[in-house]
């Protein structure tokens, strides 16, 4: 007997919808959000259960701590739902979707595997994130005063004090309060980084990983974290697309009558979107800021074919996309095999 579970979860309680294989609704209840309270409800269930819940903060957590109890588990990112919402509308929803099959978005949970290197890697980038909005507003406190030419200089506590004398009283402070907050985030980034550095030393795959052109020890870090395995993807396009890396194309009308009968494509070019939003922000940056390295070293094999792409008419950004997704298929092509990056090979067959 098969039932059908949707969980709404919340920080206080959590809603728990219940569905037979016909889609007879069969019960709905409000549990507390806590382990050994949902673990009970779960057992109350009688049959083989197959349970679905949202994507969010308590997503892992619930997914490590109810996964064995449970014959399928999944963690879903729903499409924005119009009209009257509410968090029993909303179990019930993901109940009936796993049991129609109609869920397109399911996100990929292993919280048990590299955990500290995924806390390391996600540290340093949230660190490095808020270090750099503070540069970032700090230099447009400058900017708004006229003060052009401010570098490195003004991020520097013992130089500091020179450029805050040419700012106004009014603004002088507010510049003041930005530098002490500077000042306590590049230490914290430090230690962040090299804990990261400590946890990737554990594990084999980022000597591959950082073999590929571009990828230094700390992007090659956080790609594996986010990653976790290469077999999750079948296709390089599949791992484009999940990197942010994928054209979204737009067409309509795509088939036209034959003269003879029957029917033919018809010859229209495809409206380009730009790339896909349903990615992963990180990975994105990572193999985008890949790139810009590897166009850095004018006598890289691959920069040299880029520069062969933009002299045939390529524009600029595409060749970089190009190079960006080659960078990609590398990536996951190498970690898979287990091997390093070697520029004699051809290291970037159709499917990866």
């Amino acid at each position: 007997m098969e039932r059908y579970i949707g969980l709404d979860v919340h920080a206080q309680s959590c809603t728990v919808a219940v569905v037979s294989p016909t889609g007879k609704r069969v019960g709905c209840k409000v549990v507390q959000t806590n382990a050994a309270a949902l673990i009970a409800a779960l057992k109350e269930i009688p049959g083989r259960r197959h349970l679905c819940l949202e994507e969010g903060t308590q997503s892992a957590w619930l997914h490590e701590v109810l996964e064995p109890h449970v014959a399928e588990l999944v963690v879903t990112v729903p499409k924005a739902k119009k009209g009257t919402k509410s968090d029993e509308a909303d179990a019930w929803a993901r109940a009936e979707e796993l049991r129609v099959g109609s869920i397109e978005t399911k996100v990929f949970k292993a919280p048990r595997r590299f955990a500290g290197l995924r806390e390391a890697a996600r540290s340093h980038w949230l660190l490095t994130q808020d270090t750099t909005r503070v540069k970032n507003r700090l230099k447009a406190i400058y900017r708004s005063r006229g003060i052009a030419g401010t570098g490195e200089e003004i991020y520097e506590a013992k130089k500091r004090d020179l450029w805050l004398e040419q700012l106004p009283p009014s603004k002088r402070q507010r510049a003041e309060l930005l530098g002490e907050q500077l000042d306590g985030l590049e230490p914290l980034r430090n230690r962040a980084e090299k804990w990261l550095n400590a946890e990737s030393k554990e594990h084999r795959a980022i000597g591959w990983v950082k073999s590929v052109p571009g990828l230094g020890p700390i992007r090659s870090a956080q790609v594996v974290a986010i990653v976790v395995t290469p077999h999750r993807f079948r296709t390089r396009r599949q791992f484009w697309a999940y990197s942010g890396l994928a054209v979204v194309t737009k067409s309509s009308a795509d088939w036209v009558p034959k003269p003879g009968g029957g029917w033919t494509r018809a010859k229209r070019a495809m409206m380009t979107l730009g790339l896909n939003r349903n990615r992963q922000p990180i990975l994105k940056s990572v193999f985008k800021g890949a790139a810009t390295t590897v166009l850095m070293n004018e006598e890289h094999p691959l920069r040299k074919i880029y520069d062969k792409q933009v002299s045939g008419g390529m524009k600029p950004n595409l060749a970089k996309l190009t190079l960006a997704r080659k960078l990609a298929t590398l990536t996951l092509m190498l970690w898979k095999r287990e091997e390093e990056y070697d520029p004699t090979k051809n290291h970037a067959p159709q499917n990866a």
